[in-house]
């Protein structure tokens, strides 16, 4: 049985199942998630850097599905590319994953079917270093026990477009299973360290990040035009997981959303301030959106 064991545990979020269990819990007691949800959720987007910056966005999605769903079957969870260079996505497609909260199951039949589409690849080692999925999967565990996964990474190119329409329809025929489609990316890197600082640098370069960077690729997500969310990201740099994010907008499509609510919107920055009462020069994007 292939098994994935976590990367970025003790780093990205707590390494012990119950430092875990009381990190997320805190999050989702403090997820407003309002009252403007879809009568029910499809896909969402979100953010994947330590749960100290974006586990409170994170737990805005996740909390959302589980207002409107109380049990899901599976997750399929589209990561970035941050060291897979492949051109077509690649399928964790059996075996397990472990968390410090255990193990959950790989979908092998979504998985198999997914794969059989040829609109992406079985291909396990692509996942050995990427963190964007893993820092997910231990809140579905926390509020979805029973619930599988499908991990994909998806690199930034068209093929995320036809790998979503396919999940999109594959779910459709997956009568009486409630699946839904999770896309993982941060926003902006902005900054000397990210080498991208196109006016300039300081508080006032980073709001610009945020406000006007971040927002052309949030507002192209709740447009769901994510052919779009693909092309602005590479002439903008503002998505380190466009193909991720246009592949859950074009899954969310293939099941009948026509425009996507934004829960949350917040940066590195913004969070430093708040927690720690300081920033620094350089500032990540991060959103919370459902379909």
């Amino acid at each position: 049985m292939q098994t994935r064991t976590p990367i970025v545990a003790g780093q990205f979020y707590p390494g012990r199942e119950d430092a875990c269990i009381g990190e997320i819990d805190q999050y989702l007691a403090e997820a407003e998630v309002g009252e403007r949800l879809p009568e029910t959720i499809v896909a969402g987007i979100v953010p994947h850097a330590g749960w100290t910056f974006s586990g409170a966005l994170a737990a805005m999605v996740f909390a959302a599905v589980k207002k409107r769903h109380e049990n899901v079957d599976t997750f399929v969870l589209l990561g970035a590319a941050h060291s897979y260079f492949g051109r077509i996505p690649a399928v964790f497609d059996s075996g397990r994953w472990l968390t410090p909260l255990g193990e959950v199951s790989i979908d092998e039949e979504l998985a198999a079917a997914i794969v059989h589409s040829e609109s992406a690849a079985a291909d396990p080692d692509a996942h050995e270093s990427e963190h964007s999925i893993e820092v997910q999967v231990p809140f579905i565990q926390r509020l979805f026990p029973e619930a599988s996964i499908v991990p994909i990474v998806v690199p930034p190119n068209r093929r995320a477009v036809s790998l979503g329409e396919t999940v999109g329809r594959i779910i459709v025929g997956a009568a009486g299973r409630k699946i839904v489609c999770i896309g993982s990316t941060d926003l902006t890197h902005y900054g000397p360290r990210y080498g991208f600082t196109p006016m300039g640098t300081g508080s006032e370069a980073c709001h610009w990040a945020s406000q006007v960077n971040d927002r052309q690729f949030i507002e192209l997500a709740l447009k769901m035009d994510a052919g779009a969310m693909l092309a602005n990201a590479a002439e903008h740099h503002n998505a380190c997981g466009p193909g991720a994010a246009a592949a859950a907008v074009a899954a969310a499509r293939e099941l009948g959303r026509k425009k996507g609510v934004l829960l949350g919107q917040t940066n590195s920055n913004e969070v430093m301030l708040r927690k720690m009462g300081t920033t620094g020069p350089e500032s990540v994007g991060y959103a919370a959106i459902v379909f």
